[in-house]
């Protein structure tokens, strides 16, 4: 790479690394590595949900989407936008859980066996995508360079970053991080589009140069129709209560309103810098057409773009924003990683009474070890996208037994094991049946997708419903459900409607009873304004991208 380039790169590996240190300094204790202790203002939450959610590969493959197929291809990163208003209805459901992992959650809520298969998949889950995440930072950064970087060096690289700081300042230092390198992710989306603009001659030219439908809002051609969508909706809300990462972006924030503001405004941004990818993408369309020229491959978009578009000194510090979108998201992961270890399955079943120190040792040795794991996938993985929407559906079966035991107590362990099983097989012979043959990761179909969802939630409730009850668990979670987690435990008022705090999506299984609609929106106030104002966020995106396709 030119020297600028290099210098650049090289800064932003220092820089990083040495603010994750300097902020290390804060974490003294387990609970401030594996949550923070739960100090994190809405700005640093919101800065850790957009950073976690957001990968190297979304920018390029959003960006070859709409180079090839126009901006209705939006919908392809938009698919969860509907869903993002729910994001602030379950967020309390966590906080209150007060956990540390999900794995505690789950057993708080089913019994230590089911807590464990739980686990089981979270840390598989977190060594797939984490090695998926590496290598397709690594693919992209290949190609913008034009080979001149290997992307095997650059998953050692980032990795060897983000371990450091990680590995001493844990949540602490992955969240403050993760605010830096959500402003960059930012930067990134938006960088290519005024010098693009300018070699191809302004809106006016690329209109003239690409067809007109590649400006339309939405195009069924895509395959994108009713059914898909609302598939990949089901697949985005229950999945989401599964995905390990959750319980740290849901519940680290200093108050409940910290963590509903951090994922679901965090989540926005996220929406909105998909407006940036996009219009990137019909900017390189008109631009191969003016200058003549064939990509191989409509994901060579991004990479050609920083190659053409970038001055000296850009190209390096698109490459910092490319590496800020993953090392984000992985050093969340690897605290993650120690956390499930040390609570879920070492505490439990080799030794309960660990000092604090104990913990976070371990923690720390067992989110390092396993990270090189995902680092050993990583220079294997040849199918980046097929990994990542393996990763997906499995959180969605898996998420059946927790959004399914959340709506309804009557939920047990058998039902819950049931249910993922139900699921597995349903799916995998489907699509059996379908393909004729035999893959551990098939195509996403909305089809067989349906029936494994139906079937999981089906068994949920059928085996619950005719088997014994899980004695003992199922009132003292849902007690703390139903309090506010900011008022101290000896206080004398802290069930959590008397603040405006119940949980809608906790009492559904009320709202047919007359009594239920009493002062409903006192209680619910947080819940029902915070849901509608998301709404309106919503609604303000769309017509946002209406707005620009006009131009």
């Amino acid at each position: 790479m030119p020297v600028l380039d290099t210098v650049v790169l090289i800064t932003y590996f220092i820089a990083i690394t040495a603010y994750g240190l300097w902020v290390s300094r804060k974490s003294k204790s387990s609970d401030e590595f594996f949550r923070g202790g739960r100090s994190f203002r809405w700005w640093t939450m919101m800065g850790q949900a957009f950073g976690t959610g957001t990968h190297a590969e979304m920018p390029v493959s959003q960006t070859g989407a709409a180079f090839q197929g126009g901006f209705a291809t939006i919908w392809y990163q938009w698919k969860n936008l509907l869903i993002t208003p729910f994001y602030w209805l379950i967020a309390p459901w966590y906080r209150r859980s007060d956990c540390t992992t999900i794995g505690e959650m789950v057993s708080s809520r089913y019994g230590r066996r089911v807590g464990l298969i739980y686990t089981i998949f979270a840390i598989a889950f977190f060594v797939f995508i984490m090695g998926s995440m590496l290598q397709g930072a690594a693919k992209v950064i290949s190609i913008a360079t034009g080979g001149t970087v290997s992307s095997n060096m650059v998953v050692v690289l980032m990795t060897l970053a983000f371990i450091v700081y990680s590995y001493f300042g844990g949540l602490v230092a992955a969240a403050h991080t993760e605010l830096i390198q959500g402003l960059l992710i930012i930067v990134l989306s938006f960088l290519l589009i005024p010098s693009g603009l300018s070699e191809i001659g302004g809106f006016q030219n690329m209109r003239e140069t690409i067809p007109e439908d590649f400006f339309d809002m939405y195009s069924p051609e895509l395959g994108l129709g009713f059914f898909t969508i609302i598939m990949l909706a089901v697949n985005g809300i229950v999945g989401i209560t599964a995905q390990p990462q959750i319980m740290s972006v849901f519940a680290t924030g200093k108050t409940e309103r910290g963590g509903r503001v951090g994922q679901t405004y965090g989540t926005f941004v996220k929406r909105f810098v998909t407006i940036g990818w996009t219009l990137t993408g019909l900017i390189v369309a008109a631009l191969v057409i003016q200058k003549g020229v064939e990509l191989e491959d409509p994901e060579f978009a991004f990479g050609y773009a920083t190659r053409i578009l970038l001055a000296p000194g850009l190209v390096g510090l698109m490459i910092a924003c490319i590496l800020a979108a993953n090392m984000s998201s992985c050093s969340n992961f690897m605290v993650n990683l120690g956390a499930l270890f040390v609570k879920d399955i070492y505490q439990p079943y080799f030794k309960e009474d660990l000092t604090d120190r104990e913990t976070l040792r371990l923690g720390r040795i067992a989110g390092l070890v396993l990270t090189l794991l995902g680092v050993l996938f990583a220079l294997t993985i040849k199918n980046v996208l097929a990994a990542f929407l393996f990763t997906e559906t499995v959180a969605a079966f898996m998420g059946i037994m927790i959004f399914g035991g959340m709506l309804w107590k009557g939920a047990n362990s058998k039902g819950a094991i049931a249910s993922v099983l139900i699921a597995f097989v349903v799916y995998y012979v489907l699509n059996y049946l379908d393909t004729g043959e035999i893959l551990l990761i098939y195509r996403w179909t909305p089809t067989p997708f349906a029936w494994a969802m139906l079937a999981g939630f089906s068994a949920l409730y059928l085996v619950s419903k005719f088997s014994t009850p899980d004695v003992g668990l199922v009132e003292p979670f849902f007690k703390k459900q139903q309090q506010f987690s900011e008022v101290p435990a000896d206080a004398e008022i802290m069930e959590a409607g008397h603040y405006g705090k119940a949980l809608i999506l906790l009492d559904i299984g009320g709202w047919f009873k007359k009594g239920r609609w009493n002062n409903f929106l006192k209680r619910y106030r947080e819940d029902f304004y915070g849901f509608l104002l998301a709404w309106v966020f919503v609604v303000g995106l769309i017509f946002l991208a209406w707005i620009i396709m006009q131009i």
